[in-house]
């Protein structure tokens, strides 16, 4: 892409520049901020949370050979789905979708398999994938190509699918379609991993140029893409935070440094400098970014992080920067989300698997209201489909008078976050 390499060779000649040491100490003095609590993004983490768990249990049912899944054999999932509760009882919280039944030889062990429902939302979930899975293939090869080795391992990209909107065995089903553009290697640490085997240059423009470029910001973007001025972060503090004068200070001096691409190479710039810290930030952003749901879970990119080249604290980066991340706490882990993405506890640009996902969640939201009746009480699918189309528009409809800013509550911690606050590994 032309505009792309504009952009590549103003950045080199930035760093070739004779004054780009001295840029990247600024002096700035940070500021001790508090962390805050977001009830709404907390929701979203919530909710999503059962959600995640009861995809991740549909795709389990839909591999096994039999078609269904014993009680015996997730009896030691519940910490792997990040659930609360039992996998079991999981389970039967949601008739509509996972069908008990008695196992044909030990009469006393409970079976689950997928109703018809679960079937169809499955079908529909097979189609959006289809339909864009030259979209998939580029979010894949951005995320590829951010790497230092452009190799990720495959365990890591594994846990990372529900947030990156790969299909289920997307190594067996995705990957061999494409053997131009990735192959399977061992790593040094002898694990297997996925590689990116050609750079994509067209692909190495980040969510926050296309952004800025979007808008058409005229005589600024077209300077930045001459290298001589930076690109700015989009900053949503919360309430009451960008009324201090020390921290508008501050977040203007980090704003002033030289935006770095992720997609560059950021060897040559000292580890411990600003420019570093901001060029970590903008790896995250861009990472964040090419998440479906605008968020992950922190150690999802622990698991990345000699690769990405961010800093062994990186927690503290999301602390730091409260107008453009929000970490989360919710759910006994540690959820990241990117902040600009999310507008009143929404997505902005909503993915179409974030659409089908929500349909599954009504649907399983119905489960929760028929249990209790009997299964022959559940409606047929074609019913309980049109119903639960109908309930998220209405939702939708309510929705837009929701204020946000009202959903916030301050909490007693400051930047020096613990690293390992959560027990929990995901």
């Amino acid at each position: 892409m032309f505009k792309a390499k504009i952009f590549v060779s103003s950045i080199k000649n930035l760093l070739s520049h004779p004054q780009f040491e001295h840029q990247q100490w600024r002096g700035i003095v940070k500021v001790r901020l508090k962390w805050v609590k977001n009830r709404s993004l907390d929701h979203v983490i919530d909710t999503d949370t059962d959600l995640k768990a009861a995809c991740l249990l549909k795709d389990a049912i839909k591999r096994s050979p039999t078609g269904f899944l014993t009680a015996k054999s997730f009896a030691d999932w519940q910490k792997l789905l990040g659930l609360t509760v039992p996998v079991l009882r999981f389970l039967r919280r949601y008739p509509t979708l996972f069908e008990e039944f008695p196992h044909a030889r030990y009469a006393n062990l409970p079976c689950f398999r997928l109703t018809g429902t679960a079937l169809l939302l499955d079908s529909q979930e097979q189609s959006i994938h289809q339909a864009h899975e030259n979209d998939t293939i580029e979010r894949l090869s951005k995320v590829l190509m951010m790497m230092r080795s452009r190799t990720a391992p495959l365990q890591s990209l594994h846990s990372l699918k529900w947030d990156l909107g790969l299909p289920d065995n997307f190594e067996k089903v995705l990957i061999p379609k494409y053997p131009d553009h990735f192959s399977f290697v061992k790593a040094p640490t002898g694990v297997s991993a996925l590689r990116l085997k050609q750079w994509r240059e067209e692909f190495a423009v980040s969510a926050l140029e296309k952004s800025n470029e979007g808008e058409e910001m005229g005589d600024e973007y077209r300077q930045f893409k001459r290298g001589q001025t930076t690109l700015a972060f989009p900053m949503n503090f919360p309430r009451g935070y960008g009324a201090q004068k020390k921290v508008r200070a501050w977040m203007e001096e980090f704003q002033k440094l030289p935006y770095i691409s992720p997609y560059e190479d950021s060897r040559h710039i000292d580890p411990n400098s600003e420019l570093m810290e901001k060029r970590a930030v903008g790896v995250l952003h861009e990472f964040l970014s090419l998440t479906i749901h605008k968020k992950t879970k922190r150690n999802y990119l622990r698991s990345l992080r000699e690769e990405l080249n961010i800093p062994h604290k990186f927690t503290r980066l999301f602390t730091r920067y409260p107008g453009i991340f929000y970490l989360s706490l919710k759910c006994k882990t540690t959820t990241v989300a990117l902040k600009e993405g999310y507008r009143r506890g929404k997505l902005v640009n909503p993915h179409p698997l974030v659409h089908l996902r929500h349909k599954f969640y009504h649907v399983m939201r119905t489960g929760l209201l028929y249990r209790s009746k009997g299964a022959n009480l559940i409606p047929r699918e074609d019913i309980l489909l049109k119903d639960m189309e109908n309930r998220m528009e209405d939702k939708e409809e309510e929705g837009d008078d929701d204020d946000e800013d009202e959903e916030y509550e301050e909490i007693e911690a400051g930047d020096e976050y613990d690293e390992e606050t959560s027990d929990v590994e995901d």
